[in-house]
């Protein structure tokens, strides 16, 4: 575990934060494939809720 150094010498055992960086949005490839896994996602509840009551 890392240790960071205050001021007299005593160790500090808190995290050391990591570094930021820029996060870059996403392309449009990429938000054609979130598309396609929502809808997917809300067929297949829709499909699950649809057997749901039809078998209850």
């Amino acid at each position: 575990m890392p240790y960071t150094t205050e001021e007299g010498g005593r160790l500090n055992n808190f995290a050391n934060e990591p570094k930021m960086y820029q996060a870059e949005p996403p392309t449009q490839g990429q938000k054609m494939v979130y598309a396609i896994l929502g809808i997917g996602g809300l067929a297949l509840v829709g499909g699950l809720i649809f057997i749901a009551f039809s078998v209850s």
